[in-house]
């Protein structure tokens, strides 16, 4: 590719001014984007997940259609800061920032590009892949969230992403500060306001968790089966640091989530934490990296994928152990269900090791439904697809215990319930 697809220029022309860091920043994005255009299966990082059908999409400005009733559906009342963002725009009609604690600043992103601190924290043009370029040449808004020095937010902040314009092309950007012995949990919420919409959601996050500080992040991918989610999540970790990675994948017609962490100091903590369901012909892929650096670090990673039909579910996860980053300890997991024998699943777990001194495990299965578990739950009394249903609610069950708030994993437990025919029930019994 050596030029910009018409709809990708006429966007960049149509962006507000900028300061001149951030203007050049995203010239340079845009010539990296024109360079190497959308991924495809030639490079290693993306052999199971092409783009290169966007080469011939369109995509524009989205002109946002009313979400209020969409908004307020989503919250369930549930206790919490919220900041909305329609079609990549913040929306303060909707959001809702009521007694927010002294020390912590929440809001668009946009109103903090005169900040002399953001060109840090806001990334740059060669990070990342080009997708996450793309992102940074036309993104305008996203959230800001930044929790200083020793405090400690008791309530979740809810990022909520509602895509409404058909062949709406959004770009999110998100960067999120939580400074030394803080503690904060982020939630990002990733939905269509109906079936009808196909967006293309292209969302960056950056995080940076200081020393003893501790980071949940929670997403929520539920868009509709029409639209597309590239989404990459970049964290740095200082030492004694935790960050904590529940992605929880449950919609679009494809998904990819790139998701790194990078240990700066000793004795940081990581959790990598992914559930997703594909059905139909709908494709998601994980692509996680582990950047043991130094000494005396945690890493703990498991994805577990259900997939239905002819969905196809993609997990590449890699550890790297640096050189004399002995005290290592880092396993990693991936495990598929496959409920019919056209659905397909593809896992390249690795580790990387340069150091001696270390504990490192890592393997993948892919199985069906037991045939002696759904006899003996049959047995029992359950119909077929009872029985069925509560063997694929045990097998995500793990994955939705390691979230330990109550309300987000009530959440996340009624979201994969749901997908499941007379599931929800089942599970609420």
């Amino acid at each position: 590719m050596s030029k910009l697809p018409a709809w990708v220029t006429e966007y960049a022309q149509t962006l507000a001014e900028a300061p001149a860091w951030l203007s050049s920043q995203r010239q340079q994005a845009l010539e990296r984007f024109a360079a190497e255009g959308w991924p495809t299966t030639k490079q290693e990082n993306w052999h199971h997940t092409s783009l290169v059908f966007l080469e011939q999409a369109e995509y524009q400005r989205p002109v946002s259609a009313d979400a209020t009733a969409q908004v307020k559906a989503l919250q369930h009342a549930e206790a919490g800061y919220w900041l909305v963002f329609v079609d990549g725009k913040y929306a303060s009609q909707l959001s809702q920032l009521d007694n927010v604690p002294a020390g912590v600043t929440l809001g668009a992103l946009a109103a903090q590009l005169n900040n002399a601190d953001l060109e840090q924290y806001y990334g740059a043009a060669d990070a990342g892949t080009s997708v996450s370029a793309l992102n940074l040449a036309l993104a305008e808004d996203g959230a800001y969230v930044h929790v200083a020095k020793g405090v400690m937010l008791e309530q979740p902040v809810h990022l909520v992403f509602m895509n409404t314009a058909a062949q709406g092309a959004s770009f999110p950007r998100n960067v999120v500060r939580v400074d030394a012995g803080a503690v904060a949990t982020v939630v990002e919420h990733h939905v269509s306001v109906n079936d009808a919409v196909a967006s293309l959601n292209n969302v960056v996050t950056q995080a940076f968790v200081a020393a003893d500080a501790n980071l949940t992040h929670l997403k929520f991918q539920h868009e509709n089966t029409q639209a597309l989610h590239l989404a990459d999540i970049s964290v740095t970790q200082e030492k004694a640091s935790r960050f904590e990675s529940h992605s929880l994948s449950f919609g679009a017609k494809l998904a990819r989530h790139n998701i790194r962490t990078t240990f700066l100091g000793e004795r940081c903590e990581t959790l990598f934490n992914g559930l997703y369901y594909v059905d139909g012909k709908r494709h998601v892929d994980h692509n996680t990296v582990i950047d043991h650096a130094v000494p005396n670090c945690i890493s703990h990673e498991y994805y577990r994928g259900i997939l239905a039909d002819m969905a196809r579910g993609v997990f590449s996860g890699r550890i790297v152990v640096g050189k004399g980053a002995d005290g290592t300890d880092a396993i990693q997991r991936s495990d598929s269900l496959l409920l019919s024998k056209l659905a397909r699943s593809d896992a390249r777990p690795e580790l990387e090791i340069y150091a001696d001194d270390v504990k490192c495990a890592h393997g993948a299965t892919v199985g069906q439904l037991d045939e002696e578990s759904l006899f003996y739950l049959r047995s029992r009394g359950l119909s077929e697809e009872e029985a069925r249903n509560l063997l694929i609610y045990a097998f995500a069950a793990s994955s939705l215990e390691r979230i330990r708030n109550d309300a987000l994993r009530a959440r996340a437990t009624a979201s994969i319930s749901a997908l499941l025919p007379g599931g929800l029930a089942l599970v609420e019994e």
